[in-house]
């Protein structure tokens, strides 16, 4: 007898759905699995015989045959437990055909029939939506994430008896809701501005840095404060819009790393990896393609403490996600492209002693010991890095001084007033920010009066700088008439962001 069982994998981070096919046949006692099955796909079978036996039902000594459709792309995961196990019980007449035909199921099998919990639940409740089906079955850790997909019935189970028994009408499951409101209401951050003494050209930058979503590079001796700041950058952006939420859940759902109890990532990433990180861990990859840091700081921010110490064929790497906002694996067997639209918050000493510069430290370094350091970062990776940030020591009158200084609620205030006017400048486009446009955009919008066409032509030629920072000097200075609700880019504004550029001056 013949049964098919809907269940579903994922691409990238989007799922399509998988016809399970059970057949079982007179024969010797078999069973073989079919459709390109990875390794925990083809351990399954001992896991559901286990399940189906110790949870009180008859397991067929015939030959089974399991069919995994489409058979030509690649399965894994072990979320084929569950539907593989009804499929055998469904064609022995356990359960009718007309009780799960418009379901999908989901689910890792113990042994004893308990159902643990499986990755991209996100994007398979995605699409199962999209088909039309009635509801999904799937591990009770799941339902949150699941639950925030409207119009489809999402119903947790524990076990594969209990699913048995919905099915035959035995028992009766009420579907898991989400109230998605909730999710965003945001907890109150650990970090904020006001903790961070001086330094009020560097909050500057990272307002500016914020409020257009440009990319940021701090550079400064030992103790100045730059990862004090780049940790409390993300009290300063936006709120994650839905759309943003579930396109960066999608991701976090496909590693398995959705938060605890949590449908959606409501918060804004912040990522902030070791420099021994390899390329594939950076960007993503993997004999079966998997998503790296850049794509878990999709909509965020990622942190690159000690830029110069990381292996410069892992920057390198970094040059087309930052210019495109995604990232393309091709292997073998498949192509998956991973959303990676995110800002890149990068620090590092102006040397290897850290002290070049510093008015109270004497560098220890040679002309060529520092020209060799700064050269792990290339021409092209600076060129893509919008602001050029010093941070200097912080005397001691600042750091002992006792006034409040700006807190991150009253930047992120001015932040908020410069996106509204970017969301209305930018409507009807993919657009979020300043940092997104595009050359076309930048010759729409930042527009500028002969007295900063002239500024900015004596600063390209005196500081030899490239086309590419001409357009990124323009963004910043959009930005920074944004925060000053400016509707026209002055030279003021222009010659503030034209300072942001000091990496790149001859």
């Amino acid at each position: 007898m013949l049964a098919k069982i809907l269940s579903s994998a994922v691409i990238g981070i989007d799922a399509y759905v998988v016809e399970v096919e059970v057949d079982i046949a007179k024969g010797l006692p078999s069973f073989s699995t079919v459709g390109l099955p990875e390794g925990a796909v083809r351990e399954s079978k001992e896991r559901v015989k286990a399940a189906i036996t110790n949870s009180g039902y008859h397991f067929p000594s015939d030959r089974i045959t399991v069919n995994l459709a489409p058979a030509d792309i690649k399965k894994e995961g072990s979320a084929f437990d569950l539907p593989m196990a009804l499929g055998i019980l469904a064609a022995t007449g356990l359960v009718d055909r007309s009780s799960y035909a418009n379901y999908l199921f989901l689910g890792e099998l113990a042994l004893d029939g308990l159902l643990r919990p499986v990755k991209g639940v996100l994007p398979m409740a995605i699409a199962a939506k999209e088909l039309s089906l009635k509801g999904i079955f799937l591990p009770l850790e799941n339902a949150p994430e699941a639950g925030v997909v409207r119009g489809i019935d999402i119903l947790p189970v524990h076990t594969l008896s209990q699913v048995i028994g919905v099915l035959t009408g035995m028992s009766h499951i009420d579907p898991f809701k989400v109230d998605t409101d909730k999710l965003f209401q945001v907890p109150d951050s650990q970090v904020d501005f006001k903790d961070v003494r001086g330094q009020e050209n560097a909050k500057r930058a990272l307002e500016i840095s914020a409020a257009g979503g440009h990319n940021l590079i701090m550079i400064g001796p030992p103790g100045s404060g730059k990862t004090m700041l780049a940790k409390r950058i993300s009290t300063v952006l936006p709120n994650l819009a839905f759309e943003e939420s579930l396109e960066t859940s999608k991701v976090y759902s496909v590693m398995g790393l959705m938060p605890k109890g949590m449908g959606l990532v409501t918060m804004r990433p912040f990522r902030s990896p070791h420099h021994t990180i390899s390329d594939a861990g950076l960007i993503g990859g993997g004999q079966n393609p998997k998503p790296g840091e850049v794509s878990l700081a999709h909509n965020g921010v990622l942190f690159l403490d000690e830029l110069p110490e990381f292996k410069k064929n892992v920057l390198e790497v970094l040059r087309q996600p930052m210019e495109d906002g995604r990232v393309t694996i091709s292997r073998a067997n498949s192509t998956v492209t991973y959303p990676a639209d995110f800002m890149l918050v990068a620090a590092m000493n102006p040397c290897p002693c850290g002290f070049f510069g510093d008015s109270k430290r004497e560098c220890t370094c040679s002309f060529h010991q520092i020209r060799r350091y700064r050269s792990k970062i290339s021409g092209p990776l600076m060129d893509r890095i919008d602001l050029h940030l010093e941070v200097p020591s912080v005397p001691y009158k600042d750091l002992s001084a006792t006034t409040d200084n700006g807190s991150s609620a009253e930047i992120l205030a001015r932040v908020l007033n410069a996106r509204d006017i970017q969301t209305r400048r930018f409507k009807a486009t993919e657009i979020y920010a300043n940092a997104g446009m595009n050359s076309r955009k930048i010759k729409q919008f930042c527009k500028i009066d002969g007295e900063s066409g002239a500024l900015l032509e004596k600063a390209m030629e005196k500081f030899g700088l490239s086309a590419r920072a001409h357009a990124r000097i323009l963004k910043i200075g959009r930005t920074i008439a944004d925060l000053e609700d400016s509707p026209n880019i002055k030279a003021v504004h222009l010659a503030e962001a034209i300072q942001y550029r000091t990496l790149d001056r001859r």
